[in-house]
């Protein structure tokens, strides 16, 4: 895994790192300049013209270094401030000191079409304030340029906490950024204008981390290495029991596409709870899986006890059936792990709903007085804008809020699905990379709940299983994607493109 910080703990691991390890600020800096200079020169020709645009602050001084360092290896830069020298940092003053003693080039009024690199050192992580005037002018500039852009550390005026656009933000090509990821970098619309992003190692110490207690997490395809093992000398019961409780009347679908996913992930056995009238659908599109209905047979009981596992939603519909097989699955004696999904999650809406005028925290603590000690919820944006009684732009705009109050000492598992899936645990966050806008379509998330259950039916725990099957969902979106393209993408691709994510067959995300 790989860690993200927001601005308040990158800037504490910063002062760890100057102030208790004593690493001179000034050789962090001339590292994060090494690290843009090399990463520029990948994308560059010697007869480029550079221009470093500038702020006052240190990631400005950090442009000067790395223009410095092109400078003195033959390329053409110059710098263009955007203030007055006397209102700058005293390492700004310092790199600007430097380049001048070099002969370079340090204006402020150089004209942008002069040149066609732009290194965009205006703000770093500290930004807290909207852009306007003069410098809302020079981004709008900068965007409409269609230059080659490469932003120091954050494109400018994108928050380093929300991803929010501080009224106006440099588009840019390419982000380096310092020693870890940046919540603003993978969070919309933030995401959107980082361009590639390259996590840069400067020399942060590892307790430097340490003392700022990271919880917010991604993934790489090395840990995929965290799938749970094969037993050579397994059997179906080894790997898990699933009991998918999906699927109404001319609802079928939702219920296939978890049971295959769920097969497909590695669970043993799997047995679909559906209307009397999807059997022979999902029998003969799979018939690996077991079939029991629940409108002819009264067996909640004994297919409850049968599963190691239980989804329970998915195309389930709001019936009063419905209803009472959710409170079978929640009963406090029940031992299986338990995913809610869908129309169960519409369900309990409805019930918190019928519960009068309840705030947000009010909400939160009844799901948890009511399900089971690490269950784990699924909802989509509209489904969580039901659950927690909050309109869905308040939901978008305040996310990581959103993300605390809904699993600060709590022990429910939240997976809330978006462009950018996070999944929450106690203090624990997880932000997905993986998938695409392809994946936007009708059964994707009926596909991930397949997955989930697959993985914990062979024994990870609900928040492990939650974080690990969003990555291997979004990179089965992702293969799939190169092959059909993202607009023609269907759920059924993103399911037969399991097995090759599993069998480690990647492409590069």
């Amino acid at each position: 895994m790989e860690y993200i910080v927001d601005s308040d703990k990158m800037k504490s691991i910063d002062k760890y790192t100057m102030e208790v390890i004593k690493i001179p600020p000034l050789v962090l800096m001339e590292r994060a300049a090494l690290e843009i200079a090399k990463k520029v020169k990948l994308y560059i020709e010697k007869e480029d013209r550079i221009l470093v645009v500038c702020g006052p602050g240190n990631n400005g001084a950090d442009g000067v270094a790395a223009g410095r360092i092109l400078f003195l290896q033959g390329y053409h830069v110059a710098i263009l401030l955007t203030f007055e020298r006397e209102n700058c940092s005293e390492q700004m003053k310092t790199q600007l000191t430097i380049a001048q003693n070099l002969g370079i080039s340090i204006d402020n009024s150089n004209t942008i079409c002069e040149y066609n690199i732009i290194i965009d050192a205006l703000f770093g992580i500290g930004l807290s304030k909207p852009i306007g005037g003069k410098l809302a002018d020079l981004i709008q500039e900068i965007n409409e340029s269609n230059l080659r852009v490469f932003s120091v550390d954050m494109p400018s005026g994108i928050s380093a906490d929300t991803g929010r656009i501080m009224n106006t933000a440099v588009k840019a090509d390419y982000t380096i950024t310092f020693g870890y990821m940046k919540q603003g970098l993978l969070l919309y619309p933030g995401a959107d204008f980082a361009g590639n992003i390259s996590v840069v190692d400067i020399g942060f110490p590892a307790v430097a981390l340490d003392s700022v207690k990271p919880d917010t997490f991604y993934y790489s395809t090395k840990d995929l290495s965290l799938l749970p093992k094969r037993l050579k000398h397994g059997h179906k019961g080894t790997f898990g029991k699933v009991l998918v409780i999906a699927g109404s009347e001319g609802m079928s679908g939702a219920a296939y596409l978890s049971a295959k996913a769920c097969l497909k992930t590695g669970a043993g056995m799997v047995k679909v709870f559906s209307a009397s009238s999807n059997r022979s659908i999902v029998q003969t599109l799979l018939p690996e899986a077991l079939f029991a209905s629940y409108d002819t047979e009264d067996n909640i009981l004994s297919a409850i006890g049968w599963a190691d596992v239980i989804v329970i939603g998915p195309g389930l519909g709001l019936s009063n059936k419905a209803e009472k097989l959710l409170d079978e699955v929640i009963k406090p004696q029940v031992k299986a792990d338990l995913i809610i999904d869908a129309d169960a999650i519409n369900i309990l809406a409805n019930r918190l709903d019928a519960g009068g005028n309840l705030s947000i925290n009010e909400r939160i603590d009844r799901l948890s007085s009511i399900l089971p000690t690490t269950s784990i919820l699924t909802p989509h944006p509209m489904e969580l804008s039901r659950l927690l009684g909050l309109p869905m732009d308040y939901i978008s705009d305040n996310i990581f809020d959103i993300v605390k109050q809904c699993s600060y000492n709590n022990e429910l598992v939240y997976v809330l699905k978006n462009a950018r899936t996070i999944v929450a645990y106690s203090s624990k966050k997880y932000i997905n990379i993986s998938g695409n806008n392809g994946m936007a379509t009708a059964g994707s998330g009926d596909v991930l709940t397949g997955i989930i259950a697959g993985l914990m039916a062979q024994g990870m725990k609900a928040f492990e299983a939650a974080t690990l099957a969003v990555y291997i969902h979004g990179l089965a979106g992702d293969l799939a994607a190169t092959k059909i393209g993202e607009y023609s993408l269907m759920a059924g691709d993103i399911v037969n493109s399991i097995s090759d994510v599993l069998s480690y067959k990647l492409v590069e995300v």
